[in-house]
């Protein structure tokens, strides 16, 4: 499974951002993709996640601000980032799991006026 994950960028305090993350390869098996991020320094944390069938996990600090979704079709997972703060700065990472997790490359995104 290869990921190609898009999207990050700058933007301002209170602004939106959306990432986009495509799957290829053998795909059929992939169960549930996400989001994480990791800030220098610091563990790479779980960010959002969303099952084949549609079930959805958050962290606690991205509730009622971010919004992950899923393509089947497409195997693509989204992440719509709304009110970003400053302290939404760091790499994110697109995740899918089948029998062992695969990871994208990076996309930075940075909050900052």
């Amino acid at each position: 499974v290869q990921l190609q994950a898009f999207g990050g960028g700058l933007v301002q305090p209170g602004g939106s951002l959306r990432l986009s993350c495509a799957a290829s390869g053998s795909i059929s098996g992939i169960n549930t993709m996400g989001w994480y991020r990791q800030a220098p320094g610091k563990q790479r944390e779980l960010v959002a996640s969303i099952t084949r069938g549609g079930t959805t996990t958050y962290a606690d600090s991205v509730k009622g601000r971010f919004t992950i979704s899923r393509d089947n079709a497409k195997s693509t997972v989204y992440l719509q980032m709304s009110s970003l703060k400053p302290e939404d700065t760091t790499v994110y990472y697109c995740n899918a799991n089948t029998i062992r997790g695969y990871w994208g490359q990076g996309t930075q995104v940075t909050v900052s006026s």
